[in-house]
């Protein structure tokens, strides 16, 4: 069905790329698809949460060189702004997405790889990763698939600027201390701790997290007084909820809570 790995056990979706031997590189189907699967996700029940990862040292490095860039460079205008909006599509499907996504960043992680990882929600880096924003390596704008917006509100304007001009290699150190990461761990504890932190997030109360994301994507072009505002109408539809009443019923009992996500 998919030209990857997809599969959904106890609330965790968990997408893995599997194109090992060109580093995860993407092709039009992929990208198509995992644009798609975004959006579907967001009427599945049966998901929760999601992880994404690669098999073997990569990832995702980005656009397959021969199946994308070389069968671009015959396409005219309209082809290239039609591929340009499918690949910003994605990126605007996982933001839109109500549901925490985890990238699981195993190895290689360059291009649309790096900016499939920057929409996620969570970062977990291997030891042996390298991220790589290297669009302006190629003769193309840093600016691709939302990286211009995304990347300044995670890592602050300058670091951004740096970044995606230079288009160098980002090391586990430096991108934990810039916050572009969450965790950087050893390459064996990478997959467990983010199905780890999905499973937590799959039994938690997904209406707060949903709501929470939704929050955060609404939020970054509001002034302070709208989003106090915002936040007053979206915390008053929480309170009203269900799972806010199943955590006093679990408090006043000294039960633990069975979230219902309502």
């Amino acid at each position: 069905m998919y030209d990857f790995n997809y599969v959904v056990e106890e609330g965790v979706a968990t997408i893995t790329l599997n194109r090992p031997d060109v580093l995860n590189a993407l092709t039009f189907e992929i990208y198509a698809q995992l644009r798609d699967l975004m959006a579907s996700m967001q009427y599945d029940d049966a998901v929760k949460s999601v992880v994404i990862t690669g098999e073997g040292a990569a990832f995702c490095s980005g656009g397959d060189v021969y199946e994308i860039i070389e069968e671009m460079l015959a396409k005219d205008t309209r082809g290239h702004l039609e591929f340009c909006r499918m690949t910003g599509a994605l990126v605007q499907n996982m933001r839109l997405l109500e549901k925490p996504i985890i990238s699981a960043l195993n190895g290689t992680t360059a291009g649309a790889g790096a900016v499939i990882a920057l929409a996620s929600d969570f970062r977990l880096m291997s030891e042996k990763a390298r991220i790589h924003f290297l669009f302006t390596k190629v003769g193309l704008t840093g600016a691709d698939m939302g990286a211009a917006f995304l990347l300044p509100r995670i890592v602050g304007q300058g670091r951004a600027t740096e970044i995606l001009m230079f288009g160098d290699k980002i090391y586990p150190a430096d991108a934990l201390h810039m916050g572009l990461v969450n965790r950087v761990l050893p390459p064996e504890e990478l997959l467990p701790k983010a199905q780890e932190w999905a499973a937590r997030l799959a039994t938690g109360p997904t209406l707060a997290y949903g709501m929470t994301k939704r929050m955060i994507n609404n939020e970054w072009n509001m002034d302070l007084v709208s989003a106090i505002e915002q936040e007053a109408q979206a915390q008053t539809i929480l309170m009203m909820g269900e799972d806010h009443r199943i955590f006093f019923e679990s408090f006043r009992d000294k039960t633990k809570p069975k979230w219902t996500g309502r």
